[in-house]
């Protein structure tokens, strides 16, 4: 089993502990470190012979967890590109989100949408869990179609209350808030999770490795991939369900109760909203199921059951 699985079912057990963690896992300053820094901490994890069988005290060996854990993806061992690596995530979706949840045109909706699924479809890729480890091209260019047709489709369905509010006009307060302000959210947040499935899929086709208490890979299962993608799709749901819905509802309060002045006051106060939301939400939704995931023995294949006596397994559930 990867250091970083080890690590992830040593310390993040409960929601609260992986809460800790990844507060600690997305610091953006993990960025500046060099390839030859991330190389050197892996070796020294590596070399450290720590079994993890208990919760990590000495700092060092920490930090060194911490860097691992924000630069390699613990199936291919392969550093992750810096835009992709969890780190990168808030820094660089942030402005994506703010632009995507604005009241523009449909055919400016379509391209900010197009832009940001892009982004958290490029993430995806680069974060999900690793196939069965094998140079199969083709599936990697299917996992790349796959993901040009869910952005295509993901970005089209986004700019259809937009497209609805320019062919037809919205007299009742109720209608224009529910068109404006309700649906975009939630339809974005669907639209993530379909992303996230689409791209994924291989994962719950080829299955992904399970693996004992010890490392080692006793088998692939279909329905442990099946079960990684449906979480980091209903997290990813959440994430951003969250971002656009909450801002928008309390920017309508703010609105009506006239706290603020200006058309351009109450945009800055949408923009610290939405900050502060996905701020928050992010380690959060990557708190909501373990990285190192667990599957019952008696929920997997056949072939399995009978590869191993152990009751429970494990995978890698990406991100």
């Amino acid at each position: 089993m990867d250091p970083n699985l080890r690590f992830w079912r040593a310390e993040g057990q409960s929601f609260f502990q992986r809460l800790l963690l990844w507060v600690d896992v997305l610091d953006p300053l993990l960025l500046f470190k060099s390839s030859d820094e991330i190389r050197s901490s892996r070796l020294f994890i590596q070399n450290s012979g720590k079994t993890l069988s208990e919760p990590v005290q000495n700092d060092q060996t920490k930090k060194a967890f911490l860097l691992s854990l924000s630069s390699v993806h613990p199936d291919t061992d392969q550093i992750i590109p810096v835009v992709f690596r969890p780190p990168a995530f808030l820094p660089l979706s942030l402005p994506l989100v703010i632009t995507s949840s604005l009241q523009l045109h449909a055919k400016q909706t379509f391209f900010c949408q197009f832009v940001f699924h892009t982004y958290t479809t490029g993430f995806t890729l680069c974060n999900g869990n690793g196939t069965p480890k094998v140079e199969d091209y083709s599936l990697q260019e299917k996992q790349i179609l796959c993901g040009l047709g869910a952005i295509s489709y993901a970005a089209c369905i986004g700019a259809v209350p937009h497209i609805f509010m320019n062919r037809y006009t919205l007299k009742s307060p109720l209608t224009q808030l529910i068109v404006k302000k309700l649906v975009p959210a939630p339809l974005l947040g669907l639209m993530t999770a379909f992303t996230v499935a689409t791209v994924r899929s291989p994962e719950f086709e080829n299955g992904i490795e399970v693996m004992d208490r010890n490392g080692k890979v006793v088998g692939v299962s279909q329905k442990a991939g099946k079960k990684a993608v449906k979480e980091t799709a209903l997290s990813r749901a959440v994430l951003f369900g969250t971002t656009f819905s909450l801002p928008s509802v309390l920017t309508y309060f703010v609105e009506r109760a006239k706290l603020v002045k200006t058309p351009r006051a109450l945009a800055s106060v949408r923009m610290v909203m939405i900050t502060s939301v996905l701020t928050g939400m992010l380690p959060v939704s990557l708190s909501m199921f373990p990285q190192c995931g667990k599957i019952k023995r008696a929920d997997l294949e056949p072939e399995i059951l009978t590869s191993t006596e152990e009751t429970e397994l494990f995978y890698n559930r990406g991100i």
